[in-house]
């Protein structure tokens, strides 16, 4: 069996990255959002919308089906999102940035934008942005209405031809935005360390973004309290929460100004 690297190892490895261009990239998911109070998706299905169906409240057909329903669980979200304030871990990756341009990248499943808040505002977002509206299909007059112009309401629609508009989120059965997910390959491939954290990695495609990864060079390195579907693809495993281990992993690189 391999032998995993510990904690000062992958410090050592985040200091000889941090001198290339790109050499860190790092994929966040839920659980570091869920340190700064927002609810996983299945931990936000709870209480009052315990009874319903996940796709009912995260597909086009459920949104479909009840508009009004739908638009208010995301209200709920989103009120959530906004009164939340970025961790430990995000201000630590906001910093790292800061103090080395060009070294990293910031690979997101999360809607929140507590990356943005934190520093890192061009992280790439693979999942959309759940404070982003949208409209839910092509205007059938072929024009470029704003988004901005629907009329209030649960949801607001277009006043002129009734096109709902929609959170700018990806639900099930969605492609990823246009070109997120190959920039988040190329910057996995490019990079020397890629810090896996917060994700269980049973969410696909960007689950096999670590074995991409590895595949390409790169030393994986996973930070999650507990076991994740794609371990077997670390070279190290730190079991730790973000807000715990980020700001003690990435202190120690020095800075490049």
């Amino acid at each position: 069996m391999e032998r995993l690297a510990d904690e000062d190892e992958v410090a050592r490895w985040l200091r000889e990255a941090a001198a290339h261009p790109g050499g860190v990239a790092v994929l966040t998911g839920a659980g570091m959002s869920a340190e700064s109070g927002i609810p996983t998706f299945r931990d936000a299905m709870s209480g009052l919308w315990s009874r319903f169906d996940p796709a009912a409240l995260a597909s086009e057909e459920g949104f479909r089906a009840n508009p009004a329903h739908v638009w208010r669980w995301y209200a709920d979200r989103r009120e959530g999102v906004r009164g939340a304030q970025p961790n430990a871990g995000h201000l630590a990756l906001g910093e790292f940035a800061r103090r080395h341009p060009g070294v990293l990248t910031v690979v997101t499943q999360n809607v929140d934008d507590l990356h943005q808040r934190a520093g890192n505002t061009d992280a790439i977002r693979l999942h959309g942005d759940i404070l982003e509206n949208r409209w839910l299909e092509p205007c059938p007059r072929g024009r470029a209405c704003a988004v901005t112009e629907a009329v209030a309401g649960e949801p607001p629609r277009c006043a002129e031809c009734g096109n709902l508009v929609r959170p700018g989120v990806v639900w099930f059965g969605e492609m990823l935005p246009l070109g997120a997910m190959e920039a988040a390959e190329a910057a996995v491939r490019r990079c020397r360390v890629l810090l896996v954290v917060g994700t269980s990695g049973a969410v696909w495609p960007a689950a096999g973004l670590a074995g991409t990864a590895r595949r390409a060079g790169a030393r994986v390195v996973i930070v999650n309290p507990h076991a994740s579907e794609i371990d077997g693809e670390a070279h190290a495993v730190l079991r730790g929460t973000a807000a715990g281990a980020l700001p003690r992993l990435l202190a120690s690189s020095p800075n490049t100004d």
